[in-house]
């Protein structure tokens, strides 16, 4: 994002300010959307908390994608340690 504002009419710069403003709050909440989904998948895995519940949450994993799989695996890792 380019944040050198350079001198132009009223008019035209409050446009850019508002385009430049509506590009760094659509950047935020590019980056919140991934953040809220993985504390969401997080606490769903939390739940899983007995040793049967954890059993079957590593059975699932292993049929699961691997590449998803191991994206998962370091959130259980986590939660353990």
């Amino acid at each position: 994002m380019n944040l050198i504002v350079q001198k132009r009419p009223a008019m035209e710069h409050r446009t850019f300010l508002s385009q430049l403003w509506t590009a760094a709050r659509d950047d935020l909440s590019n980056r919140r959307a991934p953040r809220a989904s993985r504390k969401t998948l997080e606490r769903e895995l939390a739940s899983y908390s007995t040793p049967a519940e954890q059993n079957e949450l590593n059975a699932i994993l292993d049929r699961a994608n691997p590449d998803a799989a191991a994206k998962i695996r370091p959130m259980i890792h986590r939660r353990e340690a």
